[in-house]
């Protein structure tokens, strides 16, 4: 048991009790000492009062002044923990004839303390069979909060199709034979929601609720041809076609056809894929949230598609093409034309042409040439030949947005200040938590001081944790751009510019069968 105090308040004065610790419990606090009679108005002078109380081994009793008092009852005082979820309650002796508190008694202090949910009866009552002194009592507990689960989707068909046409053993590239969509049959199911949980809400010991954090909500998003169950839980098809995922969003489409887009059809805009078996004339545009096939040749038109664009014969766009996709592109050829994709572009020849890839542009069959065009993509470029033996402007641009390196470095000095701050804060807090452990009383303005110094703490922490994710996922790219390239699988004629963001280099003679790769701050060629 912890030493304790007593006030004997006697016609003669106040004196005090000292009891000594036993059973290894921690002896009477001086400071506590201190504390309590400051709180009784009880004048003291706290060398000679630390004297007496030190050299008492077993209890003993001495004067403090010739003060009549009248008689002081048994005292709680109440900690709150900072997050609300403890109510800490230690008690101190009455006065020798004092009154000892009652079960309402202890309710009614608790509740002026701001307690009101969740007080443990059975150690109100334990304390009022045995009445421990200058011990910390954890009075009452709040209900923990119970944390839910995000939503989640499972789709029972492929959402990243990454078809690429075959080579030809006598080198053509076979544009057909791409396997690009998922087939589907009616009744087929094509995907399942799981419902998120949102948690239970807790409640602290000051009767407040505590909620549980946010979770993320989804449905199911669909468009033609899909109905769900009554649940709207579980999608399926409603005629048998093929199935694609358009910014999570289900599509089934029996697939829409024509002969030409031209004159008999005028502009198309489909909700699933279009397949074209002839040829789309200048000037009319094709829409498609799905995919857009076309076997014969795109003139000066526009192509717009959400998933892939495969083009057999090719692309002359006659200075008015264009083409968008959120997914790949694949042409025999393209001449003239704006090509944007989110994933790679696959073809044989670009001539003056402007071609945009989130990922690679491969170039390939009998001819792989790029020549008089401006060719951008993340991470790989390849070719047979680059440019032409007349000089014509030919460029090609590799890496990530400059603004990504901004925010690069900019997180990394906001990681390396908040990491110096943590280390300045860390040794304050360890030796105020060791002066608390070893039972060293402090003021409430030191305690507020120390617990803002815990929070502000713990939002470094969070801020560092918050922007070494964001640092990681800029770093990928970064690795990605440093391993970018351009491989030439036969010339690369002078004249020729090729770039890395932030250096560049254009060709003062012609390579032959290498590759270019940014190192050590320049563009420097390799052997392939």
């Amino acid at each position: 048991m912890n030493g304790f105090f007593q006030l004997d308040l006697r016609p003669e004065g106040t004196f005090l009790r000292i009891y000594a610790a036993t059973d290894g419990g921690e002896p009477v606090n001086i400071n506590e000492l201190a504390e309590y009679l400051q709180r009784k108005g009880i004048g003291y002078e706290l060398t000679d009062l630390n004297r007496k109380v030190q050299s008492i081994t077993d209890k003993g009793v001495f004067q403090l002044d010739a003060v009549k008092r009248y008689q002081e009852r048994e005292m709680m005082v109440t900690t709150i923990a900072p997050n609300k979820m403890e109510a800490i309650v230690r008690f101190y002796p009455p006065s020798v004839q004092g009154f000892k508190l009652e079960k309402d008694d202890i309710y009614a202090d608790l509740r002026t303390a701001g307690v009101q949910f969740g007080v443990d009866e059975s150690v109100v009552d334990s304390f009022l069979q045995k009445r421990v002194y200058c011990t910390d009592i954890v009075m009452a507990v709040g209900k923990p909060v119970r944390h839910g689960t995000d939503a989640s989707i499972e789709y029972f068909f492929k959402t990243d199709l990454r078809a690429r046409p075959t080579l030809n053993e006598d080198g053509s590239v076979d544009f057909f034979n791409l396997n690009t969509m998922n087939h589907v049959k009616k009744d087929d199911l094509l995907a399942r929601l799981t419902r998120e949980d949102p948690g239970e809400y807790g409640v602290n010991v000051c009767g407040e609720p505590v909620k549980p954090r946010d979770v993320k909500r989804l449905k199911l998003r669909y468009g033609r041809n899909v109905y769900v169950n009554e649940e709207h839980t579980e999608a399926y098809c409603e005629v048998n076609g093929h199935v694609t995922l358009v910014d999570d969003k289900i599509f089934v489409s029996d697939v829409y056809t024509a002969e030409n887009v031209d004159n008999s059809t005028g502009d198309i805009n489909y909700e699933g894929t279009v397949k074209i078996s002839g040829n789309v004339c200048s000037n009319f545009t094709v829409r498609a949230k799905g995919n857009i096939e076309i076997m014969g040749v795109v003139e000066g038109a526009v192509l717009e598609a959400g998933g892939d664009i495969t083009i057999a014969r090719g692309v002359n766009g006659k200075g008015k093409a264009v083409l968008k996709a959120g997914g790949n592109i694949i042409s025999k050829y393209i001449e003239n034309a704006d090509v944007t994709a989110k994933g790679f572009v696959e073809t044989e020849v670009i001539l003056h042409a402007t071609v945009l890839a989130g990922t690679e542009v491969n170039v390939g069959g009998k001819k792989g040439l790029i020549s008089g065009a401006t060719v951008c993509a993340t991470n790989l470029i390849t070719a047979k030949t680059l440019g032409s033996q007349m000089g014509a402007d030919t460029l090609l641009e590799l890496g990530v947005n400059p603004a990504v390196k901004v925010r690069y470095q900019e997180l990394q000095e906001q990681i390396a200040n908040n990491q110096k701050s943590m280390k300045q804060l860390q040794p304050v807090l360890l030796a105020s938590n060791q002066k608390l452990v070893a039972g060293v009383k402090m003021s409430k303005e030191q305690l507020k001081y120390i617990q803002e110094m815990a929070i502000a703490f713990k939002q470094l922490q969070q801020k560092i944790e918050s922007d070494m994710k964001e640092y990681e996922e800029i770093d990928d790219l970064l690795c990605h751009e440093t391993a970018a390239k351009v491989e030439v699988r036969d010339v690369a004629y002078a004249g020729t510019k090729i770039a890395f963001n932030d250096v560049s280099m254009t060709l003062k003679q012609d390579y032959k069968y290498c590759k270019f790769m940014k190192s050590g701050g320049d563009v420097r060629m390799m052997a392939l």
